[in-house]
């Protein structure tokens, strides 16, 4: 597997995302792929990413990633930094979060797993 083919399905993995198309990021998950974030905590299993997802969006609506660069990593990994806007559906608030993700996939290209942390440092609400 080449750093090109981990970009790309990052690349496309984040693109997907920014159109809010789930129903095209659920099956890029192997079954028992696994999700840290420092911002939402842990889940195990696709079913488990999936339903947190869908209940993110539904919080987030707008919610819109800015990615300036990808670099391959070890272990068919993918790294980038991001910064996350968005409004929250409940408070009204306008959020901006920045972070760094890391996204590992298997040999035939489905995601095992995703582990973002936050740069909590720079994160705000505006």
């Amino acid at each position: 597997m080449s750093a090109k083919n981990v970009i790309d399905w990052a690349k496309n993995y984040v693109d997907l995302s920014n159109k809010h198309q789930l129903k095209l990021i659920e099956p890029m998950f192997m079954k028992e792929a696994t999700y840290y974030s420092t911002f939402f905590g842990e889940y195990r299993g696709c079913t488990a990413i999936h339903e947190m997802m869908v209940t993110f969006f539904a919080r987030f609506p707008d919610v819109h990633w800015e990615v300036p660069e990808y670099r391959a990593i070890e272990d068919q990994g993918v790294e980038f930094e991001f910064v996350m806007t968005a409004t929250d559906a409940a408070s009204g608030e306008r959020i901006k979060r920045h972070g760094l993700e890391r996204v590992y996939y298997t040999s035939d290209g489905l995601i095992r797993h995703i582990s973002v942390e936050s740069k909590s440092q720079q994160d705000s609400n505006e």
